[in-house]
C-alpha cells in the first residue's frame, strides 16, 4: 500500500464575540463546495469530521438560500481538520513530489475568553488546553470588527484599544500554565496576522488604510501584544506581530440578501496558511541568528516545498519531509522563496501542462498573495 505524504498547516483565529468567525469559516469551506468550484478546481477541500462540514456547509447555505445567519457558539474552542485532497493527474507522467496531500486545521478560539473572566476552575482548565492545542499554528489572525469600528467613529481608539488590551491581558493570565517550568516556547504561532473582518462594510478602506488606522489608534497596545508574545517563546527576532494586515468579508450583506460570491480576502486563507510560513521562516533563518532548535521547527516544511515548486529530483528520493532539508542546498530553498513574478507564471503553467496537481497548486497559492497585494487587500511584512 502507497503512505500517503501529508503536509500539514495549522492556523488559529482570534476573535471577540460577535467579530464574524463562525461566518468567516462557513464561508470559507461552503464556497469550496459549490459545483463550479468543484468541477474547477485542481482540489477539494474535505472536511475530516463528516458533522462539522455538514454544519459549515448548512450554515452557508442558510446565508446563500435564506440570508440567515449562522448562531455564535459562545464559550465554544473548536477545531477545525480540512483535508485538501489534490484531483488525480490525468497522465501517469506526472511527477512524484515530497508530499501528495496538503491538511488545514483551523482553530477558532472562544471570543468570550478575551472579554470576560473564566466562571471556575475547569472552565480555567479548558481556556489552557484550548490555547495549548493550537500552539502548532504557523499563522495567528487577530479579528478587528468592521461593524464595531464604524460603532465606534471619530473614536475608533476607545474600540480598537480595549481590543489589543483584552488580547493581550488574556494571554497574560495563560503565561504560567503554559511555560512549564518557565521555559520558554519553540512551537509557537510566530505570524500574528491583523484582519478587518466585515470589511464589506467599509468599502472606501482599503488595506494601507487599515494599517495606518491600527497604528495611529493602537500602537502601544500592539506594541505590549508583541512584547508578551515574545517573552513566551524562544527565538523572539523569529516573530511578527502586527506586520502583516489584510481585509476579510465572508460576503456583501444587504438587507434581506447575503451575496455570498462577493467575497473580499477569503480565498486569501488557504495561501495564507500554507505559502505565508514558507517565506517568513526562510527569510528568518537566512537572515537572523536564531537557536538551533528554533531553526529546526521554522524549517521543518520549507524544504519540501521549496523542492515541490522546483521540482527537484532530489527531494523525490528522500523518505521524510523533514530530512529533506539536509539534502537540499539553501540556495534552492532560497531560489523559491524569492521567485519573481514572471518566473513563478512560467513555472505554474509548466506545472499545469504536466498535470503535476500539487506543485500548481502551491505556485498558484504564491501568485495569489501576489494579487492580493495588487488589490490592496494584503499587505505582508516589509521587514
Amino acid at each position: 500500500m502507497k503512505v500517503r505524504k501529508e503536509l500539514e498547516q495549522q492556523i488559529a483565529v482570534f476573535g471577540e464575540s460577535g467579530s464574524g468567525k463562525t461566518v468567516l469559516l462557513s464561508s470559507f469551506y461552503g464556497a469550496m463546495q459549490e459545483p463550479k468550484y468543484l468541477r474547477e478546481s485542481l482540489f477539494n477541500v474535505v472536511a475530516s469530521d463528516i458533522g462539522q462540514g455538514n454544519r459549515l456547509y448548512k450554515n452557508y447555505l442558510g446565508m446563500r438560500n435564506s440570508a440567515t445567519l449562522p448562531e455564535t457558539n459562545r464559550f465554544t474552542a473548536t477545531s477545525y481538520s480540512f483535508a485538501i485532497k489534490m484531483r488525480k493527474p490525468e497522465t501517469s507522467k506526472a511527477k512524484a513530489n515530497p508530499f501528495d496531500a496538503l491538511r488545514l486545521v483551523w482553530h477558532d478560539y472562544p471570543g468570550e475568553w478575551f472579554e470576560q473572566d473564566v466562571s471556575g476552575p475547569e472552565e480555567a482548565e479548558r481556556r489552557v488546553d484550548t490555547f495549548r492545542s493550537l500552539l502548532g499554528s504557523d499563522v495567528a489572525l487577530i479579528l478587528v470588527d468592521a461593524q464595531r469600528l464604524i460603532d465606534n467613529a471619530g473614536e475608533e481608539e476607545r474600540y480598537l484599544k480595549s481590543l489589543f488590551s483584552n488580547f493581550h491581558n488574556g494571554i497574560l493570565s495563560l503565561k504560567d500554565d503554559l511555560l512549564v517550568n518557565g521555559e520558554k516556547l519553540v512551537e509557537f504561532p510566530r505570524i500574528w496576522v491583523i484582519a478587518l473582518s466585515k470589511a464589506d462594510l467599509l468599502p472606501d478602506v482599503d488595506v494601507f488604510q487599515f494599517r495606518d488606522l491600527i497604528i495611529e489608534k493602537a500602537c502601544d497596545e500592539v506594541d505590549l501584544l508583541r512584547e508578551l508574545l515574545a517573552d513566551l517563546v524562544q527565538g523572539s527576532d523569529a516573530l511578527e506581530v502586527g506586520a502583516d494586515f489584510v481585509l476579510l468579508s465572508s460576503a456583501k450583506f444587504e438587507p434581506g440578501k447575503i451575496e455570498l460570491d462577493k467575497r473580499i480576502g477569503v480565498p486569501l486563507m488557504l495561501p495564507l496558511a500554507a505559502i505565508l510560513p514558507f517565506e517568513r521562516h526562510v527569510k528568518w533563518v537566512r537572515d537572523r541568528q536564531l537557536p538551533a532548535k528554533v531553526s529546526e521547527e521554522l524549517l521543518k516544511s520549507a524544504g519540501a516545498i521549496a523542492a515541490t515548486i522546483l521540482s527537484s529530483k532530489l527531494a523525490t528520493k528522500i523518505p521524510k519531509i523533514g530530512l529533506i532539508l539536509k539534502f537540499l542546498p539553501s540556495d534552492v530553498i532560497n531560489e523559491a522563496v524569492n521567485m519573481a513574478a514572471d518566473q513563478l507564471r512560467k513555472t505554474n503553467a509548466d506545472a499545469l501542462q504536466k498535470h503535476d496537481n500539487v506543485r500548481a497548486t502551491l505556485t498558484q497559492f504564491m501568485m495569489d498573495l501576489n494579487e492580493g497585494e495588487v488589490a490592496n487587500v494584503l499587505l505582508r511584512s516589509q521587514q
